[in-house]
């Protein structure tokens, strides 16, 4: 067996205050599993793989960011109204990562299909190719042609050529599979480094039409710029695919990721930017990749993934407030 799909209920544990009832609920104490009839919330789904990371000789260790970030996420307070689900864990076993980008694909489309957001947790990087084929296996019996945008906040474009997929290759893999299809590939990034991505890469970058912000044009004095930036991206599509690359935070607030940046963007910006995304009403599909608790100190990484997660749900209506 090269893929396992596993329940991961177990790791969501946490802090109970039934003194103060209701009102002092957690995640841990709402999230429920997925069943058929589920519907109108978020679904986590976890996709365990050191597999491309391995490919991309990068620091191993982001298989176990799925079960870290439930962890991190089951303390979060569940505001009344939360609708969460828990859709289990892809794991990869060895080497077979193709087998579990296929399984996870066809996970993320059953659960559009039922009305859910996909919410997926890697991970390497190289989850994002199985969101966006689920994403377009479900979109495809919709609209011949989707307009589907690639929001990726990264400090790495992603685009790598080499022989076999790896977490360095998944927006190029995209962009071949968007060809296939003959719809049109809409992706940007927030947050490239020019010190962290090749000329091959920008090359490639540009040969493909993708639009980015570099990580040093991105300060919270170029927010509003950042912001038109955005708008003008999510004016040309339908449907957004958002994914979070932890490598994107500085190196101070994200240490526990394959590869620590040396400047990064702030968490003031990455939210304002996420704000945005999910005020669109545009946003389908959202994943965070890149945890690695083997390399992070005092769970730093965990927790503003933790944050940057239970921000995207509030903002998706996946806690809605009276």
């Amino acid at each position: 067996m090269t893929v396992s799909v596993e329940s991961s209920l177990a790791a969501w544990q946490g802090r109970v205050d039934a003194v103060e009832g209701d009102q002092a609920l957690r995640w841990h104490q709402v999230v429920r599993p997925v069943t058929p009839e589920a519907t109108g919330g978020m679904a986590i789904l976890g996709f365990a793989s050191d597999a491309g990371v391995r490919r991309n000789q990068g620091r191993a260790g982001a298989a176990e960011g799925p079960l870290e970030l439930r962890k991190q996420l089951s303390n979060l307070p569940a505001r009344p109204g939360m609708q969460l689900f828990e859709a289990g864990t892809i794991r990869v076993v060895g080497n077979d990562l193709e087998e579990g980008q296929r399984t996870f694909a066809e996970h993320v489309a059953s659960l559009l299909k039922q009305g859910l957001v996909p919410l997926g947790l890697g991970g390497g990087h190289e989850i994002a190719l199985g969101s966006f084929l689920g994403l377009a296996k479900h979109l495809a019996g919709m609209d011949q042609q989707p307009r589907i945008g690639i929001l990726n906040l990264d400090a790495h474009f992603d685009l790598r050529a080499a022989e076999q997929g790896t977490s360095g290759t998944p927006f190029r893999q995209i962009a071949q599979a968007c060809e296939v299809r003959g719809w049109p590939f809409h992706y940007a990034v927030l947050g490239i480094s020019a010190f962290a991505n090749t000329e091959a890469l920008f090359q490639a970058a540009r040969a493909l039409g993708v639009t980015w912000r570099l990580d040093e044009a991105m300060g919270f004095g170029d927010l509003a710029d950042t912001q038109q930036f955005l708008a003008d991206f999510l004016s040309k599509v339908d449907h957004l695919y958002l994914t979070i690359c932890l490598d994107v935070l500085p190196a101070s607030d994200a240490p526990g990721v394959s590869a620590p940046s040396a400047r990064g963007v702030e968490l003031e910006v990455l939210e304002k930017v996420l704000d945005l995304a999910c005020q669109s009403g545009k946003v389908r599909l959202v994943d965070v990749a890149e945890l690695n608790p083997s390399l992070d100190e005092d769970h730093r990484t965990a927790r503003v993934a933790a944050r940057l997660v239970g921000r995207v749900a509030t903002r998706l209506g996946a806690i809605h407030h009276d």
